[in-house]
């Protein structure tokens, strides 16, 4: 049994001083408000459950510093996307990932949804083991010292009604059957969820949707969605219908799924996912980095979809800058404030992330919950000042000021160094053999 006492941390019923937090086989077994420190290990500044990241692709990170020159679009950022994943191997991607975690751990986040399509090696030829890629990012992952839920995604089209171009090739298990043969191999456990995802409308004929849909029937099932103008434009000619629309008649839309982006909806799409309670994930440092637009993320709270948070392309990897972005771009379009509060956001960053990921007893400090504390300075040249509240993580705290992160229990991240990694080092390496 491990004791942790926390200066000051968020709990269910609001912001409290001096709790004292008793951990046993990685769960919380008691939260005690005004207590002595005794032997208990210290956490200062303010405490808060750890983070949920929805949406990541762990190899995006080494074009960071590369794509942000001249002029583009989303589709020529692809094309550069598409070079690193052409040399990524299982041993490169291992440790590309571990040390992608490793970053994520350190600005307080515990559990990662791993959005995998990176499947086969160069030009689709099978690697001995068909899932040596997605075990190797399950292995990066524990090694880090997170969880993981690894969205096996399935891709068998270059678009609607397009072969896959040469880099798809690896993506691709050549259609539904093959893929799912390949998922029903995977294995998870307590620090692992097994879940199945769609690349998009763009990536799956419409009519293998419902066969990805009802694969694992009680996990996570994910899917990009409406993050381009010209994704709806192809999916109205093919179908006559929006994105969303095919993946509600495909069966796909549920209290188990979550879409990602959902940035260029029309109303009807609104309403059907929240009348699905879909989730909605939102990515506001990649969608702003692709010039994608700004998700109706108010309209569709008001619908019932939850929002939740990723990182994905890992511009940047701070779920604190993502969830102040929700509220500041909502600003931006309707010129208005005070759209989202600071616990609303956290909400989305901890306890529903977590639950749209299949760990539903997770992102929150209460008896029973996976034993995940989250650390942040509250006297920092960010924070100082600013009455050591929700508002100061959400709106003045980054990745930065995160001292110390407790994942499952286990001390992770210390004074505001990883324990195990040397992080900075390992992605410098692990970069350098992809690019």
């Amino acid at each position: 049994m491990t004791a942790y006492w926390c200066e000051r941390a968020v709990l269910p019923g609001g912001v409290e001083d001096s709790v004292l937090v008793t951990v046993a086989d990685g769960r919380i077994t008691a939260v005690s408000v005004g207590a002595e420190q005794g032997t208990a290990i210290r956490l200062n500044g303010l405490v808060v459950p750890g983070l949920a990241n929805c949406h990541s692709h762990a190899f995006h990170r080494a074009l960071r510093g590369r794509t942000q020159t001249g002029r583009g679009t989303f589709w020529t950022w692809r094309e550069q996307m598409y070079a690193v994943a052409s040399k990524l191997t299982p041993d490169t991607y291992y440790r590309l990932a571990r040390a992608v975690y490793g970053e994520m751990l350190l600005t307080g986040i515990t559990a990662v949804g791993e959005f995998h399509y990176l499947h086969h090696a160069p030009g689709g030829s099978r690697y001995d083991d068909p899932n040596a890629m997605g075990e190797a990012l399950i292995a990066a992952a524990r090694d880090a010292g997170l969880r993981i839920a690894l969205l096996d995604t399935c891709y068998v089209a270059g678009g609607i009604d397009q072969p896959l171009n040469e880099v798809q090739q690896r993506f691709s298990d050549g259609d539904v059957i093959g893929w799912a043969s390949r998922v029903q191999e995977l294995r998870g456990s307590d620090d692992v969820v097994i879940g199945a995802a769609a690349h998009s409308v763009r990536g799956v004929p419409a009519d293998q949707l419902g066969a990805v849909a009802s694969l694992l029937p009680a996990a996570p099932l994910h899917v990009h969605l409406s993050e381009q103008v010209a994704e709806n434009e192809a999916c109205l000619a093919a179908y006559g219908r929006t994105p969303t629309q095919v993946l509600d008649e495909a069966g796909f839309l549920s209290a188990r799924t979550s879409a990602v982006h959902a940035t260029h909806l029309t109303p009807v799409d609104i309403d059907r996912l929240g009348s699905s309670a879909t989730y909605s994930c939102f990515c506001p440092t990649t969608e702003r980095d692709l010039a994608d637009g700004i998700g109706p993320s108010v309209a569709l709270r008001a619908a019932g979809s939850s929002v939740t948070l990723g990182s994905d392309s890992h511009a940047v990897v701070d779920l604190f800058e993502e969830m102040r972005a929700v509220e500041l771009d909502e600003r931006l379009a309707s010129r208005e404030r005070g759209h989202w509060s600071a616990v609303e956001l956290l909400t989305a960053a901890t306890v529903d992330g977590h639950r749209s990921l299949g760990f539903r007893d997770a992102g929150v400090i209460e008896v029973g919950a996976r034993a995940d504390l989250v650390a942040v300075k509250t006297d920092s040249v960010r924070t100082a000042g600013t009455g050591a509240s929700v508002e100061t993580v959400v709106f003045a705290a980054s990745g930065a000021d995160v001292t110390d992160v407790v994942a499952g229990g286990t001390h992770q991240v210390a004074e505001g160094n990883h324990l195990k990694l040397d992080v900075g080092a390992e992605l410098a390496a692990a970069i350098a053999e992809v690019t």
